[in-house]
């Protein structure tokens, strides 16, 4: 019987290896696996490369990771807002990596890690320093820059609910990058507000199929409420 349902957070990353490059969901702090990253705090990896929409919010979830100091780098496309202080500190005190890719890009490479392409062409950052090192080619009169795969260890998504076979929908706009980071990982552990019966998901309904995902965590209100 396949049952991908794990108990707790903890468990869930346990295994997560320091050097891992895990992918984040979430846009901002819409979306974002907050037990799943608390967890990974817990668990002291380090040395993650972290790929992720933002830099962090205020000094929870992926900002309290940074704060612990257990990524060395991290690619996204928007590290900068007006609560993102400790992502700033760290990085001018040159105690993390930056690549900074603009957002279009970023989900098009992810979901060529997820798809299997070698790598893409895109018009986007030609000319500027974006585009520096990168190889460049004239197609139908248009220049674009050369840009390849995002692929990751580790994906930490939520989504609304799942089924134990991994099957997930998503609440509205917090779905953003958690189905493409799915794909392009080779473990995905999901938390969700609840695990349903097999069956109860409408197969429309169903934006990431479970074959795409390892583990899936169910997150309680208390357990939210507690945290």
């Amino acid at each position: 019987m396949i049952d991908k349902t794990v108990v707790s957070p903890t468990a869930a990353v346990a295994d997560v290896f320091d050097g891992a490059t895990v992918m984040i969901g979430g846009f901002g702090t819409a979306g974002m696996p907050g037990e799943l990253i608390d967890a990974l705090i817990e668990r002291g990896a380090s040395d993650l490369t972290i790929v992720n929409n933002n830099a962090g919010n205020g000094e929870t979830g992926l900002a309290a990771l940074l704060k612990a100091r257990r990524v060395k780098k991290i690619i996204c496309s928007f590290p900068r807002q007006t609560d993102s202080h400790v992502f700033d500190a760290l990085y001018r005190a040159g105690e993390i990596e930056l690549e900074l890719v603009p957002q279009g890009n970023l989900a098009a490479r992810i979901q060529a890690g997820g798809a299997g392409f070698g790598a893409f062409f895109t018009p986007t950052g030609y000319g500027t320093l974006l585009a520096e090192g990168k190889e460049t080619r004239n197609i139908g009169g248009r220049n674009y820059i050369l840009e390849y795969p995002i692929r990751a260890d580790f994906a930490l998504i939520k989504a609304d609910r799942g089924d134990r076979w991994g099957n997930l929908v998503y609440r509205k706009t917090a779905r953003n990058f958690g189905p493409i980071m799915a794909t392009a990982a080779q473990c995905t552990i999901a938390q969700v507000r609840d695990v349903v019966p097999l069956g109860s998901l409408d197969p429309e309904a169903i934006v990431t199929p479970g074959i795409f995902v390892r583990r899936v965590v169910p997150i309680r209100v208390a357990q939210r409420s507690a945290a």
